[in-house]
C-alpha cells in the first residue's frame, strides 16, 4: 500500500462514518490505519492483534464492525478461502487479481493472468452475459507443501 494513498482511503472512510451518523474515534481510526497498512488477507483476529500492539483498548466488536463498515464503502474486500474464516483484503490499486490457496499452510499467493482474464471475457460474451465481479480462487499445494 502506497502511504500516500492512507490519506485518501481514510477521507472516503471518514466520509462513509458521517453518512451514517457514526463518530469518528481513535479506535475506528487506529483499526483503518492499521488495515490500510496491512498488504497480505488479514483476519479479524490478525488485526485485532496488530492494533492491540498500538491501542490496547480495542475490542473484537469494534473491529468487526469497523471491517464492516470499511467492506460497505468498497475500501475492503471480504474473502472467504474455504477454512471458514473471513479474510480482508484492501482494495488491489492495480486492479483485479485472483488467488492461489494451499490446502496445508492456508498460503494465499495472488497473480494476475492477461491470457485467463480474456479467455474468460470471451465465454461470457459468447453466452450473452455481462460481468459485473468475478473471483477465481485455485486449491492446491504450494512448493513447500508438496
Amino acid at each position: 500500500m502506497k502511504k500516500e494513498t492512507i490519506p485518501a482511503k481514510m477521507e472516503v472512510f471518514n466520509a462513509a462514518l458521517e453518512r451514517q451518523g457514526l463518530k469518528s474515534t481513535r479506535q475506528r481510526y487506529d483499526i483503518a490505519d492499521m488495515f490500510f497498512m496491512t498488504t497480505t488477507h488479514v483476519s479479524l483476529e490478525e488485526l485485532l492483534r496488530k492494533v492491540r500492539r498500538k491501542n490496547p483498548g480495542v475490542g473484537y466488536a469494534t473491529v468487526y464492525r469497523t471491517m464492516k463498515l470499511l467492506a460497505g464503502c468498497e475500501l475492503a474486500l471480504e474473502r472467504q478461502f474455504g477454512d471458514g474464516q473471513t479474510r480482508y483484503e484492501n482494495v488491489p490499486e492495480d486492479g483485479h487479481h485472483d488467488h492461489m490457496i494451499c490446502l496445508r499452510c492456508s498460503g494465499i499467493e495472488e497473480f494476475h493472468n492477461r491470457k485467463i482474464e480474456g479467455l474468460q471475457s470471451a465465454v461470457a460474451r459468447r453466452l450473452g452475459f455481462k460481468v459485473v465481479r468475478h473471483k477465481l480462487e485455485l486449491y492446491g499445494y504450494c512448493k513447500d507443501c508438496v
